[in-house]
C-alpha cells in the first residue's frame, strides 16, 4: 500500500476526532475546521517521519493540539492568558491534584461540549489538553510555556468552574 492512501485512509478515520479536539481547544467550529486541515497538511508533508509501531492518534493529536495553541498565541491570548497566577492558589492545589475521569461520569457529552466551550482560553485549553489529549501536568507545561504548578492551579480552576456550569445547567452529581 502505498503512503497516499495510507494517509487517506487515517485521514478518514481520524478526522471528525482531530476535528473534536481542535473544537475544543479553540472554541470555534470555523478555527477548528481551518486547524484540523492544517494538521493534516503538516502530518501529510513529515508523514515520511511517522513510526507506524506508534499510535497514530496520539502522533496526529500532537500535530493538531500544537497547531492550536500557536493559533491562540497569535491572537496575542495565550501569553497573557497563562501569565503567572496567586501563589494563594497552590495551596488549593493539594486538595484536587489528581486528574480523574470528570467528564466520563456526566452522561450528556453535548452539554458538557457547550459548558467548556464556554471556558475562557485560559482554562479550556488546559482541560482539554489534560483530559482529551490525556497529557501529564509537565507535558502542558512544555506546550504552554507555564510552569507544572501553574497547569495544576489552572486546571483547578477549570474543574471549579466548569462544575458551576454543570450544576447551573441542571447537572448536580458532579464529583472531578
Amino acid at each position: 500500500m502505498s503512503a497516499n492512501v495510507a494517509f487517506e485512509i487515517l485521514y478518514r478515520e481520524y478526522y471528525v476526532r482531530v476535528y473534536g479536539l481542535c473544537r475544543r481547544l479553540l472554541a470555534s467550529d470555523s478555527l477548528a475546521e481551518d486547524a484540523t486541515q492544517e494538521a493534516f497538511m503538516r502530518a501529510y508533508r513529515s508523514f515520511d517521519k511517522y513510526d507506524s509501531q506508534q499510535p497514530f492518534w496520539q502522533w496526529i493529536a500532537a500535530i493538531a493540539s500544537n497547531h492550536c495553541v500557536d493559533v491562540l498565541r497569535k491572537r496575542n491570548k495565550t501569553s497573557a492568558l497563562f501569565a503567572a497566577s496567586d501563589e494563594d492558589d497552590l495551596e488549593q492545589l493539594g486538595e484536587d491534584s489528581s486528574k480523574q475521569d470528570l467528564i466520563g461520569e456526566i452522561d450528556d457529552a453535548k452539554l458538557v461540549a457547550d459548558c467548556l466551550s464556554e471556558l475562557p482560553d485560559k482554562y479550556r485549553v488546559p482541560l482539554v489538553l489534560a483530559y482529551f489529549r490525556e497529557l501529564s501536568y509537565d507535558e502542558i507545561a512544555g506546550e504552554l510555556s507555564i510552569s507544572r504548578s501553574h497547569v495544576g492551579v489552572l486546571l483547578l480552576r477549570a474543574k471549579t468552574r466548569l462544575r458551576r456550569a454543570l450544576e447551573k445547567a441542571g447537572i448536580t452529581e458532579f464529583r472531578p
